[in-house]
């Protein structure tokens, strides 16, 4: 039962992205040629053009997280260029040190394992992303690590929460990922770093 929920959240996630990406690609392809036409670029178009590429990077982040994984491999420029897009303003810097390309479905782990992170540094920190012998090791490190012991228990499977909101989807979803490709998720943390490994 939990690989088919994780596949049917996966295809919605794919046929979300999927239909999002071609309007946005529209826009940017819009701001492009007023760019051409001579137009003075004012702050608004500005805005605009920081805003397009903030959802593309988003979606294109959320594509591998959310959407169907399949057998296809991700090499890791292509990772690094969508976690350098995404976060590139942000307080969170992650870290891809993974060299070789890797299968969607660890990509898509690490993706959510990102995510959930991310909740633990309110102030900002540091992500590094390792893998070695078949374990990946997400390691965190920031002035100060908060993290809701309700929710993270969810990663384990030892806690069920009823009120999760959708801003921590990212926490019901690793974990069945993870049983579906025999994996078990572990994390644990201190005041100021984390680490997941699956």
């Amino acid at each position: 039962m939990s690989e088919l929920n994780t596949t049917l959240a996966g295809l919605i996630g794919s046929r979300i992205c999927h239909d999002l990406i071609s309007p946005i690609g529209a826009i940017n392809n819009g701001l492009e040629l007023l760019g051409m036409s001579g137009n003075p670029a004012g702050p608004e178009i500005g805005l605009i053009g920081e805003s397009v590429g903030n959802a593309s990077a988003r979606i294109r982040f959320f594509r591998i997280a959310f959407g169907a994984a399949g057998d296809q491999l991700v090499g890791p420029a292509e990772v690094q260029s969508i976690l350098r897009d995404l976060y590139d303003a942000s307080r969170l810097s992650p870290e891809w040190k993974v060299e070789i390309p890797a299968h969607r479905t660890d990509v898509r782990l690490a993706f959510l394992a990102i995510m959930c992170i991310e909740t633990a540094m309110p102030y900002g920190g540091r992500v590094e992303v390792t893998h070695h012998e078949g374990s990946w090791q997400l390691n965190g490190t920031a002035d100060r690590i908060n993290v809701d012991t309700e929710l993270w228990a969810l990663l384990s499977g030892s806690a069920a929460r009823k009120d999760l909101l959708p801003s921590h989807v990212q926490f019901a979803l690793l974990p069945l990922i993870a049983q579906d490709s025999t994996r078990r998720v572990t994390c644990q943390s201190d005041e100021t770093t984390i680490k997941v490994e699956f």
